[in-house]
């Protein structure tokens, strides 16, 4: 499965890897193998010794003892400017917080190559009417590509999980593909998924606006009244938030 993240991940020699939740360092080695330089983040102090053990039979492998979802990235990332890809077996308490984080706030990671639970996948790529698309899509559709590039099952683990994986990939955009305020388009995507089965005027209602300015901000969108959340793209989003009265 290692082998097969780094060929997920379009690895070469020369690329700058950072990795997320080395443990062992079975993915650190064939990241290295493949002619990466490697930065192996592991949080569990336990585990770091045999992962330092490891890497030192390795090059271009630094082991970075750290939370995760604490990182001072400009640490991690040595200073470097180049385009840096990320690599992880993600847990699913930190899965969408550290993807949505990453995308948001370190631009230097133009990549990321995650295996996380199946519905954390689904998510994570979801496009409107899908059973999955919701406020976490929409965010990654503004900064990305996602697509799932290989299903993983229970029984390639051990011991065996009780849930099926996914290996997503996601292509940072050189720019958003709509422009919009995100002080204004976040609320709003939060506030339509916060009760899905609502329909936009209601969720616009719940952002105080009136029922006369909620339709009529809708009606400036081109989108109707009574439509879900789940089947508004984030283009449609765009165009309600720029809608909105000031």
């Amino acid at each position: 499965m290692a082998r097969a993240i780094v060929r997920d991940a379009d690895v070469e020699p020369g690329d700058r890897v950072v990795e997320i939740g080395a443990g062992l360092g079975s993915l650190t080695l064939a990241l290295a193998a493949a002619g990466a330089t490697v930065t192996a983040v592991e949080f569990d102090r336990t585990v770091v010794p045999a992962l330092r053990e490891v890497a030192s039979e390795a090059p271009g492998v630094r082991v970075v003892e750290a939370d995760a979802m604490r990182l001072d990235w400009s640490s991690v990332l040595d200073g470097h400017a180049d385009p840096w890809t990320l690599c992880a077996n993600l847990p699913y308490n930190i899965a969408t917080p550290l993807v949505l984080d990453v995308l948001a706030d370190v631009a230097n990671i133009r990549r990321l190559v995650v295996m996380v639970q199946r519905e954390v996948g689904e998510r994570l790529v979801a496009r409107p009417g899908d059973e999955a698309y919701g406020a976490v899509s929409v965010r990654v559709a503004f900064r990305a590509s996602a697509s799932i590039v290989r299903r993983v099952r229970p029984d390639v683990f051990w011991p065996r999980p009780n849930v099926d994986s996914v290996v997503v990939r996601i292509d940072r955009l050189a720019e958003a593909p709509v422009e919009v305020d995100e002080a204004r388009l976040w609320p709003l995507v939060d506030e339509a998924f916060a009760q899905r089965r609502k329909t936009m005027r209601n969720a616009l209602r719940r952002l105080d606006l009136s029922p006369d300015e909620a339709d009529a901000a809708l009606e400036a969108a081109g989108v109707d009244p009574s439509a879900r959340p789940e089947e508004l793209s984030l283009e449609a989003f765009s165009r309600v938030a720029g809608s909105l009265p000031a």
